[in-house]
């Protein structure tokens, strides 16, 4: 199997996730940090927002450009635009626990993983994880159930296919988009020890964080493990594609346990490596 050599974009972080390619740059958040920012391939880092009430985590971008970020306590979708932040949803009144994700598709819907409980995760929580769409117009809706901690979804370039990790249930589940924007459950495939944030490729492969294996790791649609790459020693989070024609794959990690996350200690970092097979869909 390949061997793949990571260069460092950004270190210094304490807990970076949500990666989305736009315009240039990787936008992405800062959950402890509770702030917004986004990178150059070279390194060069800006800060735009930073949120005082709540923990940032997903993010997505509408058709029109501007950036929507997920909050996870008070169950809100903020717009950022102009240089501000504002109330873009309030999710409070649809989903049941924290929301921890969000990907938005080509034609403005906002998928959103509501994890059915609250934080700290209870030991019996079982499969009461959902999936919530936002609509343009604002309307909200429950478009699938059933999930173990639903964490990183991606959508396909065509707005037909919908993946979602499921981080307890230590798989991926891949859902059919219908007109509506509901959705249809098609399988559950692959194995890896806690999922998180994921992301698609132009052969419709899936790249994985791989919580508790330290590695991303790229998986067939039928389950099969194609590619890793380790991050030895510490905890991959979240990848998205980026770079000239999305052949770089930038990977988000953190030197951390679930023990020290429960004590605020963590160290982040974003790497990135050119690949054959870039990406496709979103993120």
């Amino acid at each position: 199997m390949t061997s793949y050599a990571l260069r460092s974009v950004l270190d210094g972080g304490r807990y970076f996730e949500g990666p989305r390619w736009h315009e240039g740059r990787l936008w992405f958040v800062d959950c402890m940090a509770r702030t917004l920012l986004s990178v150059a391939p070279s390194g060069e880092r800006e800060q735009h927002a930073t949120f005082t009430d709540d923990t940032p985590c997903g993010l997505g971008f509408l058709p029109d450009g501007t950036l929507i970020v997920l909050t996870m306590h008070r169950q809100r979708l903020m717009r950022y635009s102009g240089g501000e932040l504002s109330l873009y949803a309030d999710l409070s009144g649809v989903a049941t626990g924290t929301i921890d994700d969000v990907i938005v598709d080509g034609l403005g819907r906002a998928y959103v993983g509501d994890l059915g409980f609250r934080f700290p995760p209870p030991p019996d929580r079982g499969a009461v994880g959902r999936i919530l769409l936002v609509m343009p117009d604002g309307s909200a809706r429950v478009v699938a159930e059933g999930l173990r901690f639903p964490n990183g979804i991606a959508v396909s370039a065509d707005n037909s296919r919908l993946v979602v990790a499921e981080m307890d249930g230590h798989c991926l589940a891949e859902y059919d988009i219908e007109a509506d924007g509901g959705l249809k459950f098609r399988q559950r495939f692959g194995s890896m020890k806690s999922p998180d944030g994921i992301c698609l490729d132009q052969e419709g492969a899936v790249w994985v964080a791989s919580f508790e294996e330290d590695a991303f790791i790229r998986v067939a649609s039928d389950g099969r493990e194609l590619r890793r790459i380790e991050v030895a020693g510490r905890r991959a989070l979240a990848c998205a594609f980026g770079g000239d024609e999305r052949r770089t794959l930038f990977c988000l990690s953190a030197a951390t346990s679930y023990e020290e996350l429960r004590q605020g200690k963590s160290s982040s970092r974003i790497d990135a490596v050119d690949l054959d097979v870039g990406g496709a869909g979103y993120p």
